[in-house]
This record gives C-alpha cells, structure tokens and sequence, in this order.
C-alpha cells in the first residue's frame, strides 16, 4: 500500500488532494512553483519542499504531476535523473488530456514508471486558497494505461486513488479518455463560454442578466473559470473538441431550421432524443446504494477486462488483493 506520496503543485486539484490525503493519514511532500501557499500547507499537515531533488529525497511512493500542462516538459526532464534513484517510485498526473501526457512522458523517457489519471472533480475556482478535500467526495477518477503499462504500477495508482483518496475509478486507454473528457468537458466549456459571449454582445445584456436565474447559472458556472485555463484545456484536445463543435454547430442549425419551418414533429422528436439520459440520470439519482461484487484480473489482457468493465458502467471501488477487485454497479444509459 502507498505510504507516501508526492504532489507536484498545489493550485485547485494538486492542493485539494494533498490536504485529502494528509487528512486520511497519508504522508504527503510536496512542491510548488511558488512558496506562497506553503505556511497554510505545512498548517494542514503537508510536508513542503523547495525542490523536486528534495520532494523525491523523501521516497515518495506515487509522485501525482498537478502542473499546468505546458510545464510538463520541464519537470518531468527534471524528475528524471531523479526518478532513476528511486526506481520503485510511480509516476501519475491529474491532466485532463492523457495522450498528450502520455507523448511527453515518452519524450522525456520515463514510460516504464508512469500510469495517467484524471480525477472528476473541480469547479470554477483556482489556486491554492480555493483548495478543499471534500473537492473528492464521491469523486470518479479515470486512469489510463496502454499495451506496455506495468500492471503494479497500476495497481500503486489504482490503490491510492480508491482506499487513500476513497474514490473510484473506470481503467480507460488514452483515446477513449480524451474523447469521452471532450463531450462531457472540454466542448461544454466551448459551448458555456459562447452563451456568456452572446450576452455580453447583446444590447439588452443587462436586462438579460437580470431575468437570470437557474438556468442561466447552471449552463455558464464553468464560462466563470479562468480563461486562460479553459483555452489551454481545450486546444490540449483541440482535434476531437473541433469533432464535437461541428456536430453540435449542426444540431442547432438544424433546430433553427426546424423553428423557421414551424416543423413540430421534428422538434418533438430533438427534444425527446435524449430520453434514455434523462432516465439514467432519475436512476441514479433515485438509487441510495448500488450493487457491489469482485472482478477477476486476469494476468494477461488485464487492461482490456478493466476497459470492458468500464463500458459496461462499472467502476472499481476497492481491491480485496493485488488481483481481485471490487466493483461498483450503477445504472448505464
């Protein structure tokens, strides 16, 4: 089991599971780019460091990469040499595009140590002081992990995330991870930032704002986030994000279409189109408990029985040992 582990940033997501994982007992070092945060840090029980050299002296047994992605290069070309004397640490991120990860850990040589994660979870807010543990309850992680993946490096990742951060997790490779984070993130901040860009050009902006209430709050919360991070976010996916935006692009002409031809049956039928999410959505909401049994992973094909196993809409909650897990089971659409 994971004893210590490294965090390598400490803005929303990086400080939010240091202060998770110092709270349910875990040692945890770490690093940032910028001491500010380190006094509140060292407060919260997290052991700050002032380099990487003496974050990775302290044998940290999962070392989670919370950087901006345009840093990736320059700290993991400085956590090699250093990986090299810690050759049983295990190498993670918390980046919402893996195959970009992936290729620049590649790059960097250090493919032999690392395993890609992506934890559910954030709001609107950045930087250290928004911070919070409770950012992870009940959250879901993806971690992906391709063909040449060391299973006990997964494992490493794997355990941390469900019995020290007490989530779950879905096994996903890079390519499913990437397009799936595109429809249900990456595009939806796309679309939330155009609904706020149409109202600040309206005329009538603010008498617009002022009718608005639930609606308007829920579909333009994300548009509140820094943009600067959304644009990064979204151009580090940018080929299935520009998918996405033509095929919502021609939904909306085609309901704009149907609106100017007063075509009552085919806007029943877009409005109704959904149906089998809305009914996902009163399951799960509608379910206090789920259904939990043990999966077999097996020594060979293991991450193909991990992926089906997430396409089915199950999602590993804990291990009874290295090679039997538990699985959650909720209701797929």
């Amino acid at each position: 089991m994971v004893d210590t582990v490294g965090i390598v940033g400490l803005g929303l997501i990086g400080g939010s599971l240091a202060r998770r994982l110092a709270q349910r007992g875990i040692r945890v070092v770490a690093w940032n780019h910028r001491p500010h945060p380190y006094v509140q840090a060292e407060a919260a029980g997290i052991y700050c460091k002032s380099t990487l050299a003496e974050l990775m002296s302290a044998g940290p047994d999962v070392v989670v990469l919370c950087n901006p992605l345009k840093a990736m290069p320059d700290i993991l070309a400085e956590l090699k040499p250093l990986l090299a004397k810690t050759p049983n640490t295990t190498l993670t991120d918390v980046g919402s595009v893996k195959g970009m990860v992936r290729d620049q850990v590649k790059a960097a040589g250090l493919e032999e140590c690392y395993v890609g994660a992506h934890p559910m979870a954030g709001n609107e807010l950045s930087g250290w002081q928004a911070a919070d543990p409770q950012l992870y309850d009940d959250a879901l992680w993806a971690v992906t992990v391709d063909e040449d993946t060391e299973y006990s490096r997964f494992y490493s990742v794997a355990s941390m995330i469900t019995h020290d951060v007490g989530n779950r997790i879905i096994v996903l490779d890079d390519e499913t991870h990437d397009k799936g984070a595109a429809m249900i993130s990456h595009m939806p901040h796309v679309v939330s930032t155009a609904l706020i860009n149409e109202l600040t050009a309206n005329p009538d902006r603010n008498v617009a704002a002022a009718l608005s209430a639930g609606c308007w709050r829920d579909m333009t919360r994300v548009a509140l986030t820094d943009p600067g991070r959304t644009r990064a976010m979204v151009e580090e996916d940018a080929w299935n994000v520009e998918v996405l935006l033509r095929r919502m692009a021609a939904r909306l002409i085609a309901m704009a279409d149907q609106l100017h031809d007063h075509d009552s049956s085919s806007i029943q039928r877009f409005f109704a189109e959904g149906d089998p999410f809305r009914r996902y959505k009163v399951q799960v909401s509608s379910t206090d408990t789920f259904t939990r049994q043990e999966l077999e992973i097996p020594e060979q094909g293991w991450q193909q029985t991990l992926l089906f196993s997430a396409r089915r809409g199950e999602a590993i909650t804990g291990f009874v040992n290295l090679r039997q897990a538990i699985i959650e089971l909720r209701p797929a659409i």
